[in-house]
């Protein structure tokens, strides 16, 4: 059984978010950093999401995706990209 690639959700200049078979990969573009977000760590990603979403409905990716990586702490789990 091969594994789907991740889907794009939401893109930025500076960030990016794609679902993955088991949670959600969030990219840090300018620094090369992905963080990989499976089991809990996804649920509460996927809750924090939505929250932001409906609170800056106007906000852009970058925006969305700055606030949960910085605020949210999710650059604690991201690591290196290889390339």
């Amino acid at each position: 059984m091969s594994e789907s690639p991740p889907t794009m959700i939401a893109e930025g200049s500076e960030y990016e978010l794609l679902s993955s078979p088991d949670g959600f990969v969030l990219r840090y573009k300018s620094d090369n950093l992905t963080a990989n977000l499976h089991g809990d760590d996804a649920a509460r990603f996927r809750a924090d999401f939505e929250t932001i979403k409906q609170q800056f409905p106007t906000w852009k990716p970058d925006q969305l995706l700055a606030q949960l990586w910085d605020q949210g702490g999710y650059s604690w789990l991201a690591t290196q990209d290889g390339g």
